[in-house]
């Protein structure tokens, strides 16, 4: 008798923390196709030089490090948008996109090509990017990225 309801308890410890990691997933998965969602916002706002698109999606404390290896806050990036010292074309995915998510923290690798200018400097070429998400009460808001060049093959 005591077998059968040791058994039983490890059944319903079993089947509650499957549950569990099944509802963690789901939450991951629509948690990632946010951050994916957000991520074309994002490109979209940059081609299109959209200011008030980028004030919302970047966090008050965001850092970028472009491809020559300076950094730039918030405060920079919006001074160069507005400029023209930054300008993009385009900003295409050369291979897909990884999103991994980590409670309210989204990690997106991807290489990309990009064709304009960052801080008044030519930047066309293929670059692997970063991208740290963090979801707070504004949603998703970028608040680091990073732009590495991918050397010639």
């Amino acid at each position: 008798m005591k077998h059968i309801i040791y058994v039983a308890i490890l059944a319903v410890v079993l089947l509650s923390f499957g549950r569990q990691q099944s509802v963690a997933q789901g939450a991951d998965a629509a948690a990632e196709r946010e951050v994916r969602q957000t991520i074309e916002k994002y490109r979209t706002a940059l081609i299109e030089h959209d200011a008030a698109a980028l004030e919302q999606i970047w966090a008050d404390d965001y850092t970028f490090t472009n491809g020559a290896g300076e950094t730039h806050s918030k405060a920079d990036r919006l001074a160069h948008l507005k400029s023209g010292a930054t300008s993009l074309d385009s900003i295409r995915e050369e291979e897909d996109m990884k999103v991994r998510i980590h409670g309210n923290v989204a990690v997106a690798t991807s290489r990309v090509t990009i064709k304009g200018q960052y801080s008044g400097k030519q930047t066309s070429g293929q670059y692997r990017s970063i991208h740290v998400w963090v979801k707070g009460a504004a949603g998703w808001q970028l608040v680091a990225n990073q732009l590495t060049p991918v050397a010639a093959e």
